[in-house]
């Protein structure tokens, strides 16, 4: 009985410090999101993209080393990289990484722990390739797994499986398409994925599916239109997707 009793008060504070260092990492996630170094347009997609509750469900730790893939204009880079350079962490972006990524993002105030590896990777075609370094403790990618071919998001999620750490982190938003309906990057709403599709990918190169998250949900979208469709853009439903390597 004292065994179950110290186990229970075991769990118990253990819950409470990992409650601690998740609300202590919001908090400097919020501090990040209203740094100098954002522009008033990817303030204005904050309401819509919910970036401090997207990190906070995919469980981001300020000390933790992290993968981004294909980055883009670094909205999320914006905010990650201070969140993790200003306590110990490291920010790292492949895949797609352009100069101008590099000369006008990674130099910005607060993304000094930051790098770029296999930039010459387009997500357009996407060979079966290893990471240029590993043991990360999670991978982030947003809106970006509907890009490639079949073949090719099995090529970057085995990439992912194999440079995370044993119960690193994969955590993916995109675009929602129909269950069921046929992918094409030829049909108007080519820019979608079906998220069970995802999921069954997800599982078949090793990972564990860990949660969804209904955030993102509109119910306004019928999954039919081109995600740049103006009244659409911005207003997409989209899946959030938690994984776990083993």
């Amino acid at each position: 009985m004292k065994k179950i009793l110290l186990t229970i008060l075991s769990l118990f504070v253990s819950s409470q410090v990992f409650a601690a260092d998740a609300a202590a990492t919001r908090e400097k996630i919020e501090q990040a999101l209203g740094g100098s170094i954002r522009d008033e347009a990817e303030v204005t997609r904050d309401t819509n993209r919910k970036p401090a509750e997207v990190l906070e469900f995919f469980g981001l730790e300020d000390d933790m080393k992290v993968l981004e893939i294909s980055p883009a204009t670094g909205y999320w880079s914006k905010f990650v990289g201070p969140t993790l350079c200003n306590n110990g962490g490291e920010l790292v972006f492949s895949v797609g990484v352009n100069s101008a990524f590099k000369s006008d993002v990674m130099t910005l105030d607060g993304l000094e722990c930051s790098s770029a590896i296999n930039d010459e990777i387009s997500l357009g075609d996407m060979p079966a390739f290893s990471f240029d370094d590993n043991q990360f403790d999670m991978v982030l990618t947003f809106w970006n797994l509907h890009n490639p071919s079949a073949e090719g998001r099995r090529n970057m999620n085995e990439a992912v499986f194999n440079a995370l750490k044993s119960g690193g982190i994969y955590g993916a938003v995109d675009h929602t398409r129909r269950h069921l309906e046929p992918t094409s990057r030829a049909s108007q709403n080519g820019r979608r994925l079906d998220p069970v599709l995802v999921i069954k990918e997800m599982i078949d190169v090793g990972f564990e599916f860990v949660d969804f998250s209904p955030m993102h949900y509109h119910a306004e979208d019928n999954l039919m239109q081109e995600v740049g469709t103006p009244g659409v853009r911005g207003n997409t439903d989209r899946f959030t997707l938690k994984f776990r390597k083993p």
